[in-house]
């Protein structure tokens, strides 16, 4: 299950409490019935070795030189067993996954505004497939850990490291809140595209200090509204089809937010609308995204009357 080299990294470390999602117990416990499905889509991947990898400027695995006979159509099949597939881009082999996602462009808007990842160990929290994750070690992360509650993302992630098993990403299938109290030691702490999911805000912020050694850093990416300090958009119902959005802070207020929970050198490093170039229905993910989550008669907001997404990130440190 790609995880045979976890306890090399975390064991007898305050990481440790992680190995216990990295079980086929675990994954069993989630009591999913598509996992016979997507373990059967996972054993027909080919074998096939890469010639060359590239994790830094993208996440591309083998080119078609490598592939035999038969083995672009088998690799397709299998992959294709895993549809929705929404965090990305990847390319294997010459098949190339087009994810819901350009998930490729919010990496390159937040990446010079981090600390340099060289040598570090880092939580990313509410990862999906991990694409960030492999991104983070193409820039020179020595431990990549997500952790999502989606099995099927867990498994997605799984099928990349199939052909490039000793990169350090592990992604695993569970929630911040599933974690023991006692889970802490990262260098790096991501939680990208989840506060406004949190009922409590600042519980998920305080749950993300902790998993964080003295002095780490906190990359926040969350959806924003514009407002004063103190206002914070609360959705009656649905927030661009989204059922379950509870919190959309100004920028002073999520700031605040940060500040109340002990981080030091709190800054908004980014601002972005998302467009329906970058989140977009594809062959690999089939279903409704953006362009039927906006008013058609004006983009600027959702089909609800709210602001259309707006993005920002912040980065924060973590109290020595």
């Amino acid at each position: 299950m790609s995880y045979e080299r976890l306890p090399d990294y975390i064991d007898n470390t305050p990481m440790a409490p992680l190995l216990k999602y990295a079980s086929e117990a675990w994954f069993l416990g989630r009591n999913n019935g598509d996992l016979p499905r997507w373990r059967a889509a996972q054993s027909k991947l080919p074998q096939i070795t890469p010639s060359i990898v590239d994790l830094k400027e993208s996440v591309s695995v083998g080119c078609a030189a490598d592939l035999g006979t038969g083995q672009k159509d088998a690799l397709t099949q299998a992959l294709e067993g895993l549809i929705p597939w929404r965090k990305g881009p990847f390319t294997l082999f010459d098949v190339h996954i087009d994810t819901e996602w350009h998930s490729d462009w919010k990496w390159e808007r937040l990446r010079h505004h981090i600390s340099p990842l060289h040598g570090r160990k880092i939580l990313d929290v509410g990862c999906g497939n991990g694409y960030h994750c492999f991104r983070m070690v193409g820039d020179g992360a020595a431990l990549a850990i997500g952790i999502d509650p989606q099995i099927a993302y867990a498994i997605q992630s799984q099928m990349i490291k199939h052909y490039i098993p000793d990169t350090p990403v592990f992604v695993l299938p569970t929630t911040l809140e599933e974690l023991p109290s006692e889970v802490g030691g990262f260098d790096t702490v991501f939680s990208m595209g989840v506060l406004y999911h949190r009922r409590s805000p600042i519980d998920h912020l305080l749950q993300l200090r902790n998993c964080l050694r003295p002095g780490g850093e906190l990359v926040l990416e969350t959806l924003i509204v514009d407002g004063p300090l103190g206002y914070s958009l609360t959705p009656e119902g649905r927030y661009s089809r989204m059922n379950n959005v509870w919190f959309l802070p100004s920028v002073d207020t999520a700031l605040n937010w940060l500040q109340r929970c002990g981080y030091t050198d709190c800054r908004l490093v980014d601002t972005s609308i998302t467009t329906t170039d970058e989140q977009r229905t594809t062959d690999w993910m089939r279903f409704q995204s953006l362009a039927e989550s906006l008013d058609p008669s004006n983009s600027s907001l959702t089909v609800e009357g709210h602001p259309a997404p707006k993005r920002g990130v912040f980065v924060a440190t973590a109290p020595r």
